[in-house]
């Protein structure tokens, strides 16, 4: 039995299991990248102001601050994608999507600066949750409500066009011999 609003048949099993290793293998990168030790000479202060490193980003120029914002926005961006891709859904409200995968996505880059707080090297920056969270939000407005149309329809029209596909013939129907009642 389908549910309602589900990819069905093995497809959606397809879906949701490539979703899945793609978001394992996402968040294995995210720590790798984030978490590792860096050696450096000296370690800039925290930055617990939002936008202030925005603004010091701006005031470096225009290729320096488009790589070190664009490297905010990119890093977690692939899970306004999978997060929904994981979940499997056909028919949901978009806003309510949009939302959950922004706090999920939000939760995730809140965890990854919190963890940077032990690792020698790295320092929390609240602007990288926003532009995380901006990456993941923009990416699942780009991304899903176009894929979701493009797979609702694709459903839709394979309902409307019925394959027709005869059964291959088992052989004669077997009869049971009719047995005298004994009195």
């Amino acid at each position: 039995m389908q549910r309602q609003g589900f990819i069905g048949g093995s497809a959606a099993i397809r879906f949701r299991v490539a979703g899945g290793v793609l978001l394992a293998a996402q968040l294995v990168f995210v720590a790798w990248y984030s978490l590792r030790p860096l050696d450096v000479p000296w370690v800039v202060p925290a930055n617990l102001h939002p936008l202030d490193g925005i603004r010091a980003d701006l005031e470096l120029g225009g290729p320096e601050a488009a790589r070190r914002i664009g490297r905010g926005l990119a890093l977690l961006a692939p899970l306004g994608v999978l997060l929904p891709l994981v979940h499997g859904r056909l028919n949901v409200s978009p806003f309510g999507s949009l939302v959950r995968t922004t706090a999920a996505g939000t939760m995730l880059s809140l965890t990854v600066e919190l963890l940077q707080t032990g690792v020698p090297g790295q320092v929390v920056d609240v602007d990288s949750i926003l532009l995380n969270t901006a990456g993941i939000a923009l990416t699942h407005v780009l991304v899903v409500p176009a894929g979701r149309a493009w797979l609702r329809w694709r459903t839709t029209r394979r309902r409307r066009t019925p394959v027709r596909q005869e059964e291959p013939s088992q052989g004669r129907t077997p009869t049971i011999p009719r047995v005298g009642i004994a009195p």
